[in-house]
C-alpha cells in the first residue's frame, strides 16, 4: 500500500488548524489551474491533518463533529478548492457507511482512517442503466490457477488517483454481487488521469482499469451474504455533498468579487461615484451575490440537518419517513442552489468589465466547476420529483440519484 502520513489526531470542527488547512488548499488554488496541476500536495495536507477522519469519534483518534458540523466544512472546503472537496466526497461517503455499519472490520477501517488513509469508490460502469442496483457488474472477480482474479473497468472513479484503497463493485465467483477492497499500488490496477471535463479537472474523474489483479479472501469488504439493513435514502448524503460543493464555490464567487472592487482604481465610465467601492451600482451587484451565496449555504445546512435527524432516528419507525424528508428537502435544495449559483458565477463578470475576463483571474473556473458539479443530475429531474410530491405525495424515487 502507498505510503500514508500518520494522522496523530484528526482535526476538530471549528480549530484553528482546521482553518489553517483549509487556507492553505485555498491559497494554492489558482496557482494550480494555472500550471494544469494535480492537487497531490493539497490531499497529502489534509490527509496529515487527518481531515478525513472528521466524522470519525474522537475516541478512535478522529475529529467527532457531527452530520451538520461535517457539510459546513465541506461548504468552507468547496470555496478554498472544489477539486479538492470532490476528491475527498466518496471517501466521506465511505466513511459514513462505516460509521453507521456493526461489522467488526467496519471498525479496523475506520482506524485506518484514522490514521490518515483515504478510502475511494469504483462501482460505475458505462452502460448499466443509472440508479439501478441490480444490474450485473462486468467487473468480475473469477477463479484461476493461479487464484482469484479482479478484471474490469469502472468509470466516473472520482478522486481514484489520490485514493490509498478503493472499494470495487464486482461480480463474484458464484454470479452475485460483492465489493473487494483493494490498495491502489497493488499491481494491475491502473489509474490514468483520463478525466477530460472542462470543469472540476483535477478530481481523477476518469477511469480506473483492473487487469489480473490478485485477490484473497481478505480483500472482500461486503457479499451478497452480507445482512445489512437497508438505510432509506442512502444517496441523499452524497447529494448533499454536491450542493455543499456548489455553496462553496458561491461563496468564493463573492468573495472573489469584493476583492477585485476593493483593488479596483477605475470605475466605469458614467459611474456615479469616482471609487468603485462607492458606486451604488457595484454595491447592488456584491451585495446581491453573498446574498445569493448566504441562501445557498442555509439551503444546504436545512438538508444536511435534516440528514442528522434521520440518522438520530435510524432504527426506529420514524426513521423512513424522516429520510424522505431530507431526501426532499435536498432536492428543493439543489434546484435553488444550483440556479443561484450558475447565474451568479456568470454576474460576477458584471461588477469589474474586460479585466476579469482575463486568463490570468481564472475566474471562469467558477462557472466551470459549478456546471460540472451540477450536471451529475440535472435540476429539471429533482423540479419534476419535487413538483410530483406536492401535487400528488408521490415519493421521490429512493435510488442513486436522490
Amino acid at each position: 500500500m502507498t505510503e500514508t502520513a500518520e494522522a496523530t489526531s484528526g482535526v476538530t470542527f471549528g480549530s484553528a488548524r482546521l482553518r489553517e488547512l483549509i487556507e492553505h488548499i485555498g491559497d494554492g488554488a489558482i496557482g494550480r489551474d494555472e500550471r494544469d496541476e494535480l492537487p497531490y500536495a493539497a490531499v497529502e495536507a489534509a490527509k496529515r491533518a487527518g481531515l478525513g477522519a472528521l466524522r470519525v469519534p474522537v475516541e478512535r483518534g478522529g475529529g467527532g463533529a457531527s452530520l451538520t458540523q461535517f457539510f459546513e466544512v465541506f461548504i468552507d472546503l468547496g470555496a478554498a478548492d472544489s477539486n479538492v472537496a470532490h476528491i475527498l466526497r466518496s471517501h466521506f461517503g465511505v466513511v459514513e457507511g462505516l460509521l453507521r455499519g456493526a461489522r467488526p472490520e467496519d471498525a479496523v477501517w475506520l482506524d485506518r482512517v484514522a490514521r490518515g488513509e483515504l478510502i475511494g469508490s469504483a462501482s460505475t460502469e458505462l452502460g448499466a442503466k443509472a440508479g439501478a442496483t441490480d444490474f450485473p457488474y462486468r467487473t468480475t472477480v473469477s477463479r484461476t490457477d493461479g487464484g482469484l482474479r479482479l478484471n474490469g473497468t469502472k468509470h466516473y472513479t472520482t478522486g481514484s488517483l489520490y485514493m490509498d484503497w478503493l472499494v470495487v463493485g464486482v461480480t463474484d465467483v458464484d454470479g452475485g454481487r460483492a465489493q473487494v477492497i483493494v490498495p491502489t499500488d497493488r499491481p494491475g490496477v491502473l489509474r490514468p488521469n483520463d478525466w477530460d471535463g472542462f470543469g472540476q479537472r483535477f478530481t481523477g474523474s476518469g477511469t480506473v482499469t483492473f487487469d489480473d489483479v490478485a485477490i484473497t479472501p481478505e480483500d472482500y469488504f461486503t457479499r451478497a451474504t452480507d445482512a445489512r439493513e437497508p438505510v432509506p435514502y442512502p444517496a441523499t448524503f452524497f447529494h448533499i455533498q454536491l450542493n455543499a460543493m456548489i455553496a462553496g464555490i458561491l461563496r468564493r464567487v463573492a468573495a472573489d468579487a469584493v476583492a477585485h472592487v476593493r483593488a479596483k482604481k477605475r470605475a466605469f465610465y458614467h459611474a456615479p461615484a469616482d471609487a468603485p467601492t462607492e458606486d451604488p451600482i457595484v454595491q447592488y451587484s456584491v451585495g446581491l451575490l453573498h446574498s445569493q451565496a448566504f441562501a445557498a449555504q442555509a439551503l444546504v445546512l436545512t438538508a444536511g440537518r435534516a440528514l442528522e435527524d434521520a440518522y438520530a432516528a435510524h432504527g426506529t419507525p420514524e426513521e423512513a419517513e424522516l429520510s424522505a424528508r431530507a431526501s426532499l428537502l435536498n432536492a428543493k435544495a439543489k434546484v435553488v442552489v444550483d440556479e443561484l449559483a450558475n447565474r451568479a458565477a456568470s454576474e460576477l463578470f458584471d461588477i469589474g468589465g474586460g479585466s476579469l475576463v482575463r486568463r490570468g483571474a481564472h475566474l471562469d473556473r467558477h462557472w466551470r466547476n459549478i456546471r460540472t458539479i451540477a450536471a451529475h443530475n440535472p435540476k429539471t429531474l429533482k423540479a419534476v420529483a419535487v413538483g410530483r410530491y406536492e401535487l400528488n405525495g408521490t415519493p421521490l424515487p429512493n435510488q442513486g440519484f436522490f
